[in-house]
């Protein structure tokens, strides 16, 4: 993509190419609308028991809120590679915000369950491709030599919003009636699918890509299937299933296996809906493993540590969430130094020494007790989300920026992908160790010394997982991008004109 009118500008630092305008207004608005999706995607956890009294169901139902959710999730994910193959950014983008907005407005009007779970599938059927298309869009827009950087930024928001989630919705809760959980949404909503209509252009070319209808019912049934069993297992655990989770899990794997046959059959004549030629580039499979470990045990410490705030240590509701908002501040403070760090050395200088300090943040964890000082755990807590930074940047980008041009939707979609089961598999397994270790009685409830033991067994167990990404984080080298950019401008140029200016090739200073 060419364009005139616009002198050449010089890197104000050299060898580092400068991003185009037109580049950080794409961006920058697929960053604030991703984050906006994905704070939803966690504000009714606290707003469950409110939930049950007031439309009259049972917790077990009240939780499809949050699961019909992510199962959601999980089944529209592995298909975002041919969405964004078949259709262009600003289509796709306005077609997800769209969507995102209806849902939450149906959502905000609810008069009764049923009606509001509807409005909650259709909130994720929008936040579906949002994490696949930023992870993507970035990758193409934004210069080698600043990639790091600016994928540190981008895989923050993911990591950030569910922990910001949490302390909205107690504020929210503490002076409103749940319904404005999404009444506030919809404004963030609408200002988003106003930009995006405004600012957005088409810089892809959308490919004749054909619909296998038998993957996607595939990948409806194995991943999730798969999400529905491994996060059946803590209420298995404490009796409370009404189906063994063993049954949907082997149904999930059945259908994984399938999928992933069939992908395999239909790879020769390009209409696989997820190409797994991805998985053939050691960088990436071996980031993608490390991923596994911090993404599963950073979503379940989401889950447990209120539980063991509230259990042990007495903190209420409104305590809780504002206990977690500085761990989301730390995130985003450490994805942008690492991603500096990441453009200079790769990702082991920094990933390593995260990993390290993130299994001993977890053993600090592992040792609460109700002697423990609030500010304690809140220190482990903080250094534990900064930790988790260093490795989950780092792990991200070295697994994408090893991938040919064409194979970014893939790549982005199956990183995601995993993401979802990883974080379903960690919550399942802290959980069950939570429950396990608390020999709740048969009224249900929890002494102080069971609280204590729960609490001990669940970061016990993440501390002995934790050691599988520090391990990985030793194994994975610099990357080598399969292709050279030969064209730094490129990517500048291509994000001018998706945010409609005209923008001339950058200069790099030598």
């Amino acid at each position: 993509m060419t364009g005139t009118g616009a002198a050449p500008r010089s890197s104000t630092r050299p060898g580092r190419e400068r991003l185009a305008p037109g580049s950080a207004v794409v961006i920058g608005l697929l960053m604030g609308s991703t984050f906006v999706v994905l704070l939803n995607e966690m504000l009714l956890g606290v707003a469950l028991p409110t939930l049950v009294e007031e439309l009259q169901v049972t917790p077990a139902t009240g939780q499809w809120v949050t699961t019909g959710y992510l199962l959601t999730l999980a089944v529209l994910i592995p298909a975002t590679g041919f969405v964004m193959r078949r259709f262009s950014l600003r289509t796709v983008f306005l077609g997800a915000m769209s969507l995102f907005v209806v849902g939450t407005a149906m959502a905000a009007v609810a008069p009764s369950f049923a009606p509001l779970l509807a409005g909650r599938i259709v909130q994720a059927v929008g936040t579906a491709v949002f994490i696949p298309l930023l992870m993507t869009t970035t990758i193409r827009l934004v210069p080698v030599s600043r990639r790091g950087q600016m994928l540190a930024l981008a895989t923050a928001v993911p990591a950030t919003a569910p922990a910001v989630g949490p302390a909205v919705s107690g504020l929210v809760l503490s002076q409103l009636e749940w319904r404005w959980l999404f009444v506030l949404m919809l404004p963030l909503g609408v200002l988003a699918l106003v930009l995006g209509a405004t600012k957005l252009k088409n810089i892809t070319t959308p490919e004749p890509a054909r619909l296998d209808v038998a993957s996607l019912a595939l990948s409806a049934v194995g991943f999730g299937g798969l999400v529905y069993g491994l996060a059946s297992i803590g209420e298995s655990v404490s009796g409370e299933a009404h189906v063994s989770p063993v049954v949907p899990i082997v149904v999930g794997l059945l259908g994984v296996t399938a999928f992933v046959l069939r992908q395999l059959a239909l790879a020769p004549r390009g209409d696989a809906l997820l190409d797994l030629r991805i998985f053939r580039t050691r960088s990436y499979t071996l980031s993608l493993l490390v991923m596994v470990f911090i993404a599963g045990i950073g979503a379940a410490t989401v889950v447990v540590l209120p539980l063991v705030l509230s259990s042990v240590l007495g903190l209420g509701t409104l305590a809780i969430g504002l206990f977690m908002v500085p761990g989301g501040a730390a995130i985003a403070l450490m994805s942008a130094v690492g991603g500096r760090v990441y453009d200079r050395v790769g990702p082991r200088p920094f990933a390593v020494p995260g990993a390290l300090i993130w299994v001993t943040s977890l053993w600090i964890l592992s040792t609460v007790d109700a002697t423990t000082s609030v500010w304690v755990v809140l220190v482990a807590y903080v250094v534990l989300s900064g930790s988790q930074a260093m490795m989950w940047a780092p792990m991200t980008t070295t697994a994408l920026v090893v991938l040919r041009a064409e194979l970014y939707p893939h790549g982005s979609a199956a990183f995601t992908t995993v993401q979802q089961l990883a974080g379903a598999a960690g919550t399942a397994v802290l959980v069950s160790a939570y429950t396990i270790g608390a020999r709740i009685t048969e009224a249900g409830e929890l002494s102080g010394p069971q609280a204590i033991d729960a609490s001990q067994a669940a970061f016990t167990t993440a501390g002995v997982l934790g050691l599988g990404a520090l391990i990985g984080t030793l194994l994975v080298g610099k990357p080598r991008p399969p292709v050279p950019d030969d064209d730094p401008g490129a990517g500048a140029a291509a994000g001018a004109a998706a945010a409609g200016e005209v923008q001339a090739p950058q200069t790099v200073v030598p």
